[in-house]
C-alpha cells in the first residue's frame, strides 16, 4: 500500500482548487510529508502488517509518502499520529490510474469523516490521508482504501478522535 497525504487547507479554498489538487497534489504531498517527518516519533509501537489494520487502530510514525508494508500501532490512549477511521474498496478491474485512486479515496474518506469525527471536514481541525493499493498488492487482490485522520497542526493525539466534534 502507499500513503497519500491530503491537505485540507488547499481544498477549502474553492471547488476549482479541489480539482487541481486531486490531479496534481505531488508538491503538497511532499511539503506536508516533510513537515510530519519533523514532528513524529515512532516510539515503542507494535509493528503491524498494513493489511491487518482496522478502523480504530492508531499508528505512530511517518512513511514519507512512500510504499509501506508495515506500520507501528499503539493503543489509542497513547500518543499517536493518526487513526484509521474508515475502510472502503476500489472496484475490480485493471489497476486504476493515480488520479482515479485519489478521486475515489477523497470521495470515500470525506464521506466517512463527518460521521466518525462528529463535525464536517471543512469545519474540523483535523486532516486526512489514506493508504491505497500498489500495482503489486493489486495483483494480489488488494482493493482497500484505508482512511486516516491526523491533527492539522501535526501534533500527536491522545485518545480516539471518534465523536470529538472538532
Amino acid at each position: 500500500m502507499t500513503t497519500e497525504l491530503f491537505w485540507r487547507r488547499a481544498l477549502a479554498i474553492s471547488t476549482v482548487v479541489v480539482a487541481a489538487v486531486a490531479l496534481s497534489g505531488c508538491s503538497i504531498v511532499e511539503r506536508v510529508t516533510n513537515e510530519i517527518s519533523d514532528v513524529v516519533d515512532p516510539g515503542d509501537g507494535t509493528t503491524q502488517n498494513i493489511f491487518d489494520l482496522e478502523v480504530g487502530d492508531c499508528e505512530v510514525g511517518d512513511h514519507n509518502g512512500g510504499e509501506v508494508s508495515t506500520t507501528k500501532t499503539v493503543d489509542c490512549t497513547e500518543p499517536h499520529d493518526s487513526e484509521i477511521y474508515s475502510v472502503s474498496y476500489l472496484p475490480e478491474g485493471d489497476y486504476p490510474e493515480s488520479a482515479a485512486i485519489d478521486a475515489q479515496a477523497e470521495k470515500d474518506c470525506l464521506a466517512a469523516f463527518g460521521p466518525f469525527i462528529g463535525a464536517e471536514w471543512e469545519d474540523s481541525i483535523y486532516d486526512i490521508t489514506w493508504y491505497f493499493p500498489t500495482e503489486g498488492s493489486w495483483s494480489d487482490g488488494d482493493r482497500e482504501i484505508l482512511c486516516l485522520v491526523y491533527d492539522g497542526q501535526l501534533e500527536q493525539i491522545t485518545g480516539s478522535l471518534a465523536g470529538v466534534a472538532k
